[in-house]
């Protein structure tokens, strides 16, 4: 996953940083965005198997069957890097839209 995060890539990693189960990632983007992002179960799941692919999250089996997932450093400074590229771009909106103020 070399690409650019997806929204919801980038909101779940957001999630993970602290380890969660799969609903409780899907509760926390909901709180994250204000209610303004629902991020579905088929959606987060297939992106959940990219990322520990990927092996930005590890995933671990707990003894009452939750599937808790966890944020790994390579998947931090992925995150880190996403942030700084996503600012640039708000930087750059920001200063364009300041001639309609």
């Amino acid at each position: 996953m070399d690409e650019t995060l997806t929204d919801s890539t980038y909101l779940i990693l957001l999630a993970l940083l602290k380890p969660q189960h799969g609903y409780a990632i899907m509760k926390e983007i909901t709180v994250l965005t204000e209610g303004k992002v629902e991020v579905g179960p088929a959606s987060m799941y297939t992106i959940l198997k990219k990322l520990v692919k990927s092996e930005w999250i590890r995933l671990e089996e707990s003894s009452d069957r939750k599937k808790i997932y966890h944020i790994t450093p390579k998947g931090i400074d992925v995150l880190k890097q996403e942030v700084q590229r996503r600012k640039i771009f708000y930087q750059a909106g920001a200063k364009m839209l300041e001639q309609f103020d």
